[in-house]
């Protein structure tokens, strides 16, 4: 979990737009993973959903077009992978990439938020809950993904 001092996640783009109820999924977007979560605006609680392990664009987009369909999502919401101190490097350009495909081709509005720090507190979250270090592994992705849409919700409580 992120300390006190450290700074608090904010989503990149205006806050005051989302709706009062609806589906969100989360993306933790890596090259060779994404971890996805799943929410609601009215509850706003964050589960692991699922981790795609597929480098190509078409498998991933493939089966991201299969959550969507389950769970008409009203929001998507990708972490932004920065350094420590903010600053952008190449994998925050495709991650800005990806969030603006996934918009693009499924017509839904996303948002992208600071990541930085949730992959540790997701393996963090999972060590305590007792799973072996190879189930971490396998789950650590999704729960990123979690991480970050609690960041998300945190994010918008806090400006409503």
């Amino acid at each position: 979990m992120k300390s006190e001092s450290d700074e608090p996640p904010h989503p990149t783009s205006a806050a005051a737009s989302f709706p009062k109820t609806g589906t969100v999924l989360a993306f933790d977007f890596g090259e060779k993973r994404i971890g996805i979560a799943v929410g609601d605006f009215a509850v706003r609680i964050a589960h692991p959903l699922t981790t795609i392990s597929a480098e190509d664009n078409a498998t991933r987009f493939d089966e991201i077009q299969k959550l969507i369909s389950e769970w008409t999502p009203t929001r998507l919401v990708i972490g932004l992978p920065t350094h420590a101190d903010g600053t952008e490097h190449e994998v925050s350009r495709l991650a800005r990439r990806f969030a603006q495909r996934l918009e693009g081709r499924f017509g839904i509005a996303a948002t992208l938020i600071d990541e930085r720090l949730t992959s540790r507190a997701a393996e963090t979250r999972l060590k305590e809950s007792g799973l072996r270090a190879d189930r971490t592994k396998h789950g650590l992705d999704a729960a990123a993904a979690q991480e970050i849409l609690e960041a998300y919700f945190a994010a918008l409580s806090s400006r409503t």
